[in-house]
């Protein structure tokens, strides 16, 4: 019967299929376009915009936002729990990190929230500078100064890094700075600030390898009368406090654990979750304890 058919028929079918994907393709696109028109035109009217830096002050709202469109997966500088962070170029000689994340849940909502709450207009030269931020129906921005420089986690485990090692001097100075930081908040701010997710790949540095603490999407307000807040336990494993587990209690103390955890890296050079851990049933900690 195929023979009957002849090689007239297998052409057909090839051009009928050939037509088929190319009216998905079509729609797929469509539906993309559409989307991205939508997210634009509900960026202007149910939104807010608020610029705190001069370079971000000379663009509007409409240029903006068309250059938040145009990001995509080449222009990421890196991920976490709360959003996507991106490398968003404003001329040729001025670009900023911005976190973009979605909207639709009270988690999202919240760790949005939480990051505007505790950065207000904190200046420190140890921790991340907010710039400003940006709210849409569909995502919410929050724009942060670039670290040319990435995290310290990069530096100490990613393979693209090997050739950048870290000498021990320039370690310590990391390590001093993220203290720097991290006491800033716990000390000098009304209310004192638990950051709850401090780790190596929250430690950013910038163009000297000055080290600055960053990503307060965890993080939680706290009265100086007080010595903990309850709280849903969050943050990384390998990094958190045994009492905190066991608890639901925020303390400074915790973050103060997470540093000793991110030294520990700094000195060996190992992840807290290093998979030799991991198949021994141990952790970073434990194996330096030994």
């Amino acid at each position: 019967m195929a023979n009957d058919l002849g090689l007239p028929f297998y052409i057909t079918i090839c051009c009928i299929a050939f037509i088929i994907s190319k009216i998905i393709l079509m729609f797929l696109l469509y539906k993309r376009w559409k989307r991205k028109k939508m997210i634009y035109e509900g960026g202007f009217s149910g939104g807010k915009m608020v610029f705190r830096s001069p370079l971000l002050q000379s663009l509007t709202s409409d240029v903006f936002l068309k250059k938040t469109l145009k990001l995509s997966n080449k222009d990421i500088v890196g991920t976490g729990g709360y959003g996507t962070v991106y490398r968003l170029t404003v001329n040729k000689t001025t670009a900023f990190a911005v976190k973009r994340l979605k909207r639709g849940t009270a988690d999202r909502e919240r760790g949005f929230e939480r990051e505007l709450e505790a950065m207000g207009d904190i200046k420190h030269r140890n921790i991340v500078t907010l710039h400003g931020y940006c709210t849409t129906p569909h995502y919410n921005l929050l724009i942060y100064e670039l670290m040319p420089n990435g995290s310290l986690d990069s530096f100490l485990h990613e393979k693209s890094m090997e050739s950048k090692v870290l000498d021990w001097p320039t370690r310590c100075k990391i390590a001093l700075g993220a203290a720097r930081g991290i006491a800033y908040l716990h000390h000098d701010c009304i209310p004192h600030i638990i950051h709850r997710d401090i780790k190596s790949s929250n430690i950013l540095l910038d163009h000297n390898m000055e080290a600055r603490v960053s990503d307060f999407g965890l993080a939680t307000l706290m009265e100086p009368d007080k010595t903990h807040v309850s709280t849903f336990v969050a943050g990384t494993f390998g990094y958190l406090a045994p009492e905190y587990f066991e608890t639901g209690r925020a303390t400074i103390k915790g973050d103060v654990y997470s540093f000793g955890v991110v030294l520990l890296e700094i000195l060996t050079g190992k992840k807290p979750t290093d998979e030799a851990f991991l198949e021994e049933g141990t952790k970073l900690v434990t194996w330096m304890n030994r």
